[in-house]
């Protein structure tokens, strides 16, 4: 978080008017193998959309015990990279929020898992996606190498059927 003195309020309390935007590089595969006993880490997620777009999205998700409010949109002239501003919620406000998004929720468990400088986060999909594995990978650059696990299956890097907001059922 970046505190900016300008945005202390009269009671002391910081408000941060400075989200530094990311670019997230990321990409897509099914998985063909076993994994899960690779998970250093297991996160049960829902999710919702505000709005979806083919060039740009505004998602709510719960993700453990922390919620956040995320805006996505394309970068032209890019393949796999996207802009992206993440920021924190409260939990309960991400709840009531679920109601004003648009008819559908995805349910999913995240398994993360280390490969090499990465970490593979294994989205396990349940209710009306139940059996959709998807592996991904975040990198600096679209061109960057990365260890494939042998688990790794077909790439759906860009794939609109493998868009989270369309998986929305």
């Amino acid at each position: 978080m970046i505190l900016n003195p300008d945005s202390l309020n009269h009671s002391g309390i910081y408000f941060n008017f400075a989200i530094k935007m990311a670019t997230e590089t990321e990409r897509k595969f099914l998985v063909k193998g076993e994994f899960r006993h690779l998970a250093v880490e297991k996160i049960s997620i829902t999710q919702a959309y505000i709005s979806k777009f083919p060039d740009k999205t505004i998602r709510i998700r719960i993700a453990g015990d922390s919620a956040f409010l995320t805006i996505k949109s394309r970068i032209e002239n890019m393949e796999f990279a996207r802009n992206e501003w993440e920021f924190p919620i409260p939990v309960q406000d991400a709840r009531e929020m679920l109601y004003i998004c648009l008819p559908g929720r995805i349910y999913k468990t995240r398994h993360l898992i280390p490969s090499g400088k990465h970490t593979i986060e294994v989205d396990v999909f349940h209710e009306k996606n139940e059996g959709l594995i998807i592996a991904e990978i975040e990198l600096k650059a679209e061109d960057e190498k990365f260890e494939k696990p042998e688990w790794l299956g077909v790439e759906v890097t860009g794939n609109p059927e493998y868009y989270n907001a369309n998986l929305i059922k």
